[in-house]
This record gives C-alpha cells, structure tokens and sequence, in this order.
C-alpha cells in the first residue's frame, strides 16, 4: 500500500511539474508573439502620450553586403545595437540585404556621419533590387574584407566584420539578425591615443521624433566613475 502511494505521489509530482513547464512555455510563448496586444491606454498624468515608440538613441548602421555577382550593397538600419561584448543584432524587413545575408551569411557595419550623412541616407531610400550599383552611383567604393565575405566601404572610417550567426523570420515578415563581431578596424583619421575618437568620427544618431540626423555630442560623464559621487 505504501509503495502505491509513494508511486501515485511521484506521478503526481511529475505531472505537476510538467503542467507548471508547459504553462511557463505558454506564457514565454505568449509573450515572444507579442499576444497580448493593450487595448485601452490610459494616460499619464502629467505627461503626453505617443502612439510611438521613442528609443534614444539610435545608431544609423550601415550594412555592406556582397550578392552572388560579388557586387557591394549597403543599406541603412536604425533598428539595432551592440547586445554583447562581441555581438550586434539588427531588426530588418525584407531587403535585397536579407537575401545577401542568406547567401554569404557574413556582412559589415559602418556608422553614418555628418561627413557623409547624404549618402547615408541615399543607401537607406534606395533599394538595392532596384539600384544594383547604388555605391558606386554615391560616388562610394568597397575593398573585400579580408576576413569575411563582405565588402568594407571605404568611405566608412569604422567598420565591424561580422558573421552571421542566427536570422529569423518573425511573424510579421520581419527578420532579428544576429552578427559575431570578428574585427575591428579604424582609419586612423578617426583616432587617439590607440582609440576611437568619437569627436573626430561624428558618428550621427537617428531622431525618431522628428525623422532628422543628430551629431552625437560633447562629454558629460565618465563610465562607472561619475556615479560614485553618490555613493
């Protein structure tokens, strides 16, 4: 009788634990295909609220890409971001990029500047399926990488080697692409001491409110150091 027990008690726990899982996978699963969607906003008191998301800042990336002909393609991005030490991850809808990436599975990231930030935006209104030669059309050229399948776009003083490590097609059409940040190079235009300078590169940032380009600006702070004034 005490084993049938000890043995009812077991299979109980069991299913109990498989039930708790499986409603934890539901959920997460809930989650990841955004279903559950806000019906009824209610406002902030105090504040005004946007039917939009404002996320500050956002870096213009550039992607290069090469296609089966070996021709350079680049597109801006502005959703995406370091999400690790050696990683980026971009949001993108179909482009003749994703076709890139399918292909040669490995791409670069360069960062739009007030330098060039009219042939930034050119890569980013035209696209690639109908203007094959649009580097070349911006009076821009490409060196292949000598680490990847990609091209660097010479005019991009910084430049991130990447190769594809994950790409998924979400629900809506949209692809999360994950890239393994192999190199690093820098012309030395751009540089200090051995680092980047950000003053000299002039980096811009994507302004989401009003659809304009921003320089990123002066020094304010020192990383983990400003804070220990509180302390």
């Amino acid at each position: 009788m005490k084993r049938n027990l000890l043995s009812i008690m077991m299979i109980g726990s069991l299913l109990l634990a498989a039930c708790g899982q499986k409603n934890q996978e539901n959920v997460a699963q809930a989650i990841y295909e955004e279903d559950v969607t806000p019906t009824d906003i209610a406002k902030v008191e105090g504040r005004e609220n946007f039917n939009k998301a404002v996320i500050t800042p956002q870096p213009a990336i550039m992607i290069g890409t090469y296609d089966a002909t070996e021709t350079p393609n680049v597109m801006m991005a502005a959703w995406g971001g370091q999400s690790g030490p050696n990683k980026i991850a971009v949001f993108l809808s179909h482009h003749r990029t994703t076709e890139n990436l399918r292909l040669k599975r490995a791409f670069t990231v360069s960062f739009a500047s007030k330098a060039n930030v009219v042939e930034s935006d050119y890569f980013g209104l035209v696209s690639g399926n109908d203007v094959p030669d649009k580097v070349a059309r911006a009076g821009f050229t490409a060196t292949k990488s000598p680490n990847i399948d990609a091209p660097i776009i010479n005019e991009y003083p910084l430049t991130l080697e990447c190769r594809l490590i994950a790409m998924e097609e979400l629900k809506d059409g949209s692809f999360r692409v994950v890239g393994r940040v192999i190199n690093t190079s820098a012309d030395t235009s751009i540089m200090t001491d051995g680092h980047v300078d950000l003053d000299k590169l002039q980096p811009v940032i994507f302004d989401a409110t009003t659809n304009t380009y921003r320089v990123v600006g002066e020094v304010v702070g020192q990383a983990w150091e400003s804070g220990k004034a509180i302390q």
